[in-house]
């Protein structure tokens, strides 16, 4: 699998892709990670890669050339494998698990990392596959997005985690994760004794996994609701999940409309 980064700050990759456990990805080339400075194919002195927008307003625009440029060279680098071309952006689809998914099975992508006010939309509109935003707010240009899939793309990858740790995840089954413990069994906090819920140590592994199911339920019924109403939409939700859900009775009005 390979992913080639169109960048103009690719230092900012290098440290990532060498910390935690995800580097096991990286350095065995599982998930082979290419970086290319877009000023390199700049056609003046000065690298320039923006100019103003036409029609006036605040802010540059990423030049279509350069970008053209880079990715022919991308492109023949990659042997004409028709890899997809991803553009992160406030216009593109969510970036979800079911995303990641998809793009941990495949052979990579090209990422490319906006700056200033945009890219020209001529370069979007014939070159780009897939529009990818990570949620509802602006960040300074595309590189932080695309760390974000390299890393969730990495650790599904075989011998990076052990396989019920990513199977386990928030969204693997469209519900969030509840919540986790660890030692030491209790603890004093601000005066009060706290400690492990009991069944987590009962030893009963039906009992633990019962248990952890429902936190799972009570934690997406309390905070994404519509997550809800998309597992039940899925045929995700067992007889049994949808009484202990019935059981809460914290349905506010926003999970009975998205619920119908």
């Amino acid at each position: 699998m390979r992913f080639d980064v169109v960048t103009l700050f690719p230092e900012l990759f290098g440290p990532h892709l060498a910390q935690g456990i995800t580097r096991r990805a990286f350095e065995s080339k599982a998930v082979d990670v290419r970086l290319w400075q877009l000023r390199d194919f700049a056609d003046d002195a000065y690298r320039r890669v923006d100019d103003r927008p036409f029609g006036g307003g605040p802010g540059m625009v990423m030049l279509v050339e350069p970008l053209l440029r880079a990715l022919q060279a991308v492109r023949a680098d990659r042997a004409g494998d028709g890899a997809r071309v991803v553009h992160f952006t406030p216009t593109g689809v969510p970036l979800t698990q079911a995303l990641v998914a998809d793009f941990a099975a495949g052979s990579g992508a090209v990422l490319v990392c906006g700056r200033y006010e945009g890219i020209d939309q001529r370069f979007v509109d014939a070159c780009v596959t897939d529009r990818i935003s990570l949620g509802d707010f602006v960040l300074s240009g595309g590189e932080l997005p695309a760390l974000a899939l390299l890393d969730a793309v990495a650790r599904l990858q075989p011998g990076v985690l052990n396989a019920p740790s990513h199977e386990q995840d928030s969204f693997s089954d469209g519900l969030l994760e509840g919540p986790h413990y660890s030692r030491p069994e209790t603890l004093v906090l601000d005066g009060l004794t706290v400690g492990v819920p009991p069944v987590l140590m009962s030893g009963h592994h039906g009992q633990i996994a019962r248990w952890r199911r429902e936190q799972a339920l009570e934690t997406t019924v309390r905070t994404r609701p519509d997550l809800i109403a998309a597992a039940r939409a899925a045929g995700r939700l067992s007889a049994q999940d949808e009484r202990f859900i019935a059981s809460l009775g914290v349905y506010s009005k926003a999970f009975r409309s998205s619920d119908g």
